[in-house]
């Protein structure tokens, strides 16, 4: 869904690097000896599975981070739930306490960034600070890296090589070009399946929706709150689906659809990011004066794929080889897309490399918005490989990339080969997503830009049906992947979230835009 690497400023703190956590506790903990091996199903099923976890169990650390009362712990969970006395694994944990007096406080606040494959420690800290300080202090906001994520052990890692030097351009100039790239997939997931085996099967976002109910269990508590963004809000989906009476508020920013996990989402995916591509272009083009690549989006597109030839041509190096090739360059301007807050230094980095060679800016950018994280990129593939079946046959995939690629080609062969392992890979999920029910539910806050480019606004809406208690703020014209706790602020959207987790108040208005926002005003060239 969201790509590995992705950027959604949260407060000015991109979600992939937020953060460092010292954690002492998160490193406790290990797996226990081998249970018998697991079905290709995964810990199967969609029902609901009691976790075997003590309540009240947690032990509390100090820890550093982004806020100065974090703590941090350690939880250990199944690896199969329907064997919770074999092997385990361990979650690491963060928390940010409530402050409020005991009787004002109103339990706790589960967050997550998003992913698969995002860590969410740092996230508590940073949803802590940028709350209101009298919502914020009646929960104990807590973070977590999901299983096979960042400080969970065990860490999920394929091919720590995978993303090193310059890649193969992403568009195939040929049949052999082609095969390049699948031999690359294929690789992948082999390298997967030798390091990990064992543990991609219960990669499932269902199991981690099962994690976190464990979580909930060990905090003590009969009920959750959870708060969180992009794919977060599809584990926050499944969570509902499978544990609906242990959800008290639930809150969800920027939408996936759950009817097109995961294939057909990564294609609607594909036409969206395209028109953001657009905009951004647009933006250049009204500002000729300072980035003197056009005045029209024509003319800024055509800059945009000379420099892309050129750097296929002749890759940038770095200080210990080639370092940014086409591939790194679209990886670096996809970020454009999640928050138009990166158009100022995207732009400026194209103009100066266009107009004369210069690299400095190039670097910096690839390297703060552009590198991947090999963790994250297995977490990615291992969960949405698992969670459905994909298209097991290339021909389908090269046949629907190519259809794309003729109208929306910014994204088409680059989204393909970030998801292309899943037509190799050695788990085989069920034939359909998870059907989502939400009849029984509490109100649901739900928010969403109608440009939204990583969860397209039309599969928001779908999610939205599905779940008949869930009240919807639209940013209108929002592009942005992310729309609350921004930086800059979006007092309108803010005000909606803090009053849910203040009191629970959704918007009155009927449909499926039950309140409206405003965009942010359009970023400066100062970025």
């Amino acid at each position: 869904m969201v790509r590995p690497g992705v950027r959604v400023a949260i407060l000015g703190v991109p979600l992939a690097v937020t953060l460092a956590l010292t954690c002492a506790a998160c490193d406790t903990g290990s797996a226990a000896a081998p249970s018998s091996s697991p079905s290709a199903k995964g810990g199967g099923a969609h029902g609901a599975v009691s976790a075997p976890v003590a309540r009240g169990s947690l032990s509390w650390h100090p820890c550093s981070g982004p806020h100065q009362a974090m703590q941090c712990s350690s939880l250990q969970v199944p690896l199969d739930y329907r064997n919770p006395g074999g092997r385990k694994i361990t979650l690491a944990l963060s928390r940010v306490p409530a402050s409020a007096p005991q009787g004002q406080r109103q339990g706790v606040l589960l967050v997550n960034p998003g992913g698969p494959g995002g860590s969410g420690l740092s996230l508590a800290g940073v949803v802590a600070s940028g709350l209101n300080p009298n919502v914020a202090a009646g929960y104990d906001i807590i973070g977590f890296d999901p299983r096979g994520v960042g400080s969970s052990k065990p860490a999920l890692h394929c091919d720590q090589s995978f993303f090193a030097g310059v890649r193969p351009d992403y568009i195939p100039a040929s049949s052999h070009g082609e095969q390049v790239l699948q031999a690359r997939a294929k690789l992948y997931a082999a390298g997967c399946e030798k390091s990990y085996g064992w543990l991609l099967p219960y990669m499932t976002t269902a199991n981690a929706a099962r994690d976190m109910d464990a979580i909930r269990i060990a905090l003590g508590q009969r009920q959750i709150n959870y708060f969180a963004y992009s794919y977060g809000t599809y584990l926050g989906e499944v969570y509902a689906t499978l544990f609906p009476g242990h959800l008290r508020r639930m809150a969800l920013d920027s939408v996936v659809d759950p009817t097109g996990v995961w294939y057909q989402d990564n294609i609607a995916q594909d036409y969206a990011f395209q028109g953001r591509m657009t905009a951004f272009f647009t933006w250049v083009a009204g500002r000729d004066g300072v980035y003197h690549l056009g005045t029209t989006v024509a003319q800024v597109r055509q800059a945009w794929y000379r420099v892309r030839a050129k750097l296929k041509a002749h890759p940038v190096a770095g200080a210990s080889g080639p370092l940014i090739g086409p591939d790194e360059f679209d990886d670096t301007f996809l970020q454009g897309g999640y928050s138009d807050s990166l158009w100022s230094g995207l732009a400026n980095a194209l103009s100066v490399y266009d107009q004369t060679g210069g690299t400095g800016a190039l670097i910096s950018q690839y390297q703060a918005y552009g590198t991947q994280n090999e963790n994250e990129f297995a977490v990615y593939n291992a969960v949405q490989c698992a969670d459905v079946n994909w298209p097991r046959n290339w021909a389908r995939w090269d046949s629907d990339t190519r259809t794309v690629y003729r109208t929306a080609p910014f994204q088409a062969w680059d989204n393909a080969w970030f998801n292309a392992a899943c037509a190799y890979w050695p788990v085989q999920g069920p034939a359909a997503p998870m059907q989502i029910r939400g009849a029984s539910l509490p109100g649901i806050l739900m928010i969403q830009g109608t440009l939204d480019a990583a969860t397209p606004y039309p599969g928001a809406q779908r999610a939205h049906r599905l779940l008949p208690t869930a009240r919807m703020v639209v940013v209108v014209a929002g592009g942005n992947h992310g729309q609350s706790l921004g930086d800059p602020p979006n007092t309108c959207v803010n005000g909606y979230l803090n009053r849910y987790l203040a009191t629970g108040a959704l918007p009155a208005r009927p449909g499926l835009v039950n309140a409206a926002c405003p965009d942010l005003p359009v970023p400066s060239t100062s970025g």
